[in-house]
């Protein structure tokens, strides 16, 4: 069905150019839901770093990405004045903003005359996050996964939009080479020692492919890098996009050892989309994800770590490429966010309608009442 051309802002972090050159999820995501709208009509403007690519109009408040950039610019200070050009300078421009920075955004968010949109990337169970959002709970939030949703489930939710990818950003391999794989990040809630000792334990290839934060280093030096010396381990580092794809189809499965709940996981629907099972500890989004014993396997201990790299031969990887294509393409992601924006904004005109042919009170009523009431 033919939609009306919207005006929509995409607001993408800073910290990694859209899209990543190397490891960034959330940034992934913007561009290919960036990409989406563009395709199918939508006026769009991305506020990104200047080395993003785009079909849309690019605003940029930083040459490039500040990750793998230039280190003098502050990345809070940025993000703080590239809202100001948002709600401020281009204020009104704007049917919709869909923002991707989360807690920063809520302040200019509540008083914009175009209603924000506000994704949720991150984990919403640590710290203040819960009691940030319930100061801002009318603001409109979507959710990566329903999981995402638990530890604050009394705010606006206005739906839940699995990432998604187009099909051919991967490839399909039916017959994979002879080693498992982690990918992503070293880091404590991802667990990669334990993905690392799995397979020496049942006596598997594993190749790992991941970056290394600053904040993650002690982490790495004392659990993963003692394990890197093993024959059957070999480490590759932060590889980019064409080595993650040849590495995710010539995998017999990906080793997903995380120990958090995890919003999305992006890696999963990456492997799925080539054809690779997952093996993934049953905890945050993947029971959401994998579907056990069909594309992989939902493990809860060791032992079932154990038993689904014995089995994972009994996983067609026609069905794991066919689930992605059937839930975690990037045209189901765009048309949900479409749908949103497009109910979203008529809500917010219907409701200007509503409230201009009230008749108004006057202002000294109002206040008085308003003082009357307090005595």
């Amino acid at each position: 069905m033919k939609t009306t051309p919207l005006r929509i802002a995409q607001i993408a972090p800073l910290i990694e150019r859209v899209p990543p050159r190397k490891y960034g999820g959330t940034e992934r995501v913007v561009y290919h839901l960036t990409e989406g709208l563009v395709e199918r009509g939508h006026r769009v403007t991305l506020f990104a770093s200047g080395d993003s690519m785009t079909s849309a109009t690019l605003v940029a408040p930083v040459r490039e990405g500040l990750r793998l950039g230039r280190k003098e610019h502050s990345p809070l200070l940025r993000t703080m004045m590239m809202l100001e050009d948002v709600y401020g300078r281009m204020a009104g421009q704007f049917d919709i903003i869909h923002s991707h920075l989360e807690y920063v955004t809520f302040p200019y968010a509540v008083h914009a005359p175009s209603p924000t949109v506000l994704t949720m990337h991150g984990r919403l169970d640590i710290g203040d996050h819960a009691a940030i959002m319930r100061r801002y709970r009318h603001l409109p939030y979507v959710s990566i996964s329903d999981d995402q949703r638990r530890p604050v489930p009394d705010i606006n939710w206005v739906g839940t939009v699995y990432h998604g990818y187009p099909p051919s950003a991967f490839d399909f391999n039916e017959h994979p080479d002879d080693y498992f794989l982690y990918l992503g990040r070293f880091s404590r809630e991802k667990r990669p020692d334990q993905a690392i000792m799995l397979a020496i334990a049942c006596g598997v290839r594993l190749k790992v492919a991941a970056k290394i934060d600053p904040v993650d280093r002690d982490y790495f030096e004392e659990r993963v890098r003692p394990l890197l010396g093993h024959p059957l381990i070999e480490y590759l580092g932060e590889v980019d996009e064409r080595q993650k794809r040849e590495l995710l189809k010539n995998a017999r499965a990906l080793l997903n050892t995380i120990d958090w709940p995890e919003p999305f996981g992006l890696v999963m629907i990456e492997a799925l989309a080539s054809g690779t099972p997952v093996i993934v500890r049953a905890c945050g989004s993947s029971p959401e994800i994998i579907t056990e014993g069909e594309t992989g396997f939902l493990c809860r201990n060791r032992m079932d770590f154990i038993r689904a790299v014995r089995h994972i031969g009994t996983i067609s990887r026609h069905r794991c490429r066919r689930e992605f294509i059937e839930r975690f393409s990037a045209d189901a992601m765009v048309r949900s966010y479409e749908s949103l924006y497009e109910d979203i904004v008529r809500r917010g005109r219907f409701q200007s309608a509503l409230f201009s042919e009230r008749p108004r009170e006057p202002l000294r009523r109002v206040l008085g009442r308003g003082v009357a009431e307090r005595r």
